[in-house]
């Protein structure tokens, strides 16, 4: 199994435009579950903690194996999600690991 895990911090003018924003990005990616057949599991998570050095938005999910985890990268629906969002992320960091390795 392979685990992705994305984080973002989005633009926004204020709070409220940021939580807007993280918001749709959670919409966004959510409904790429059952629509990509390599995609097994997925939560999408909005901060709640505030502090500054938090991001604000996580991304969770699962794959069988790193084939998997490539034919989601590429996938239609997902490269949508991603472009219909690259001005909204302002920072982003992942993570790829296999737990059992």
């Amino acid at each position: 199994m392979i685990k992705h895990i994305v984080m973002w911090d989005v633009r926004g003018e204020n709070a409220e435009a940021r939580l807007d924003a993280a918001a749709d990005l959670k919409r966004r990616f959510e409904s790429l579950l059952g629509r990509i057949p390599s995609l097994m599991h997925i939560e999408v998570g909005i901060d709640v903690s505030h502090v500054s050095y938090a991001c604000d938005v996580v991304l969770y999910s699962e794959f069988a194996d790193r084939a998997a985890l490539s034919a989601y990268a590429d996938h239609p629906a997902h490269l949508a999600v991603r472009d219909a969002l690259k001005d909204v992320r302002i920072a982003r960091h992942q993570v790829d690991y296999a737990p059992e390795e």
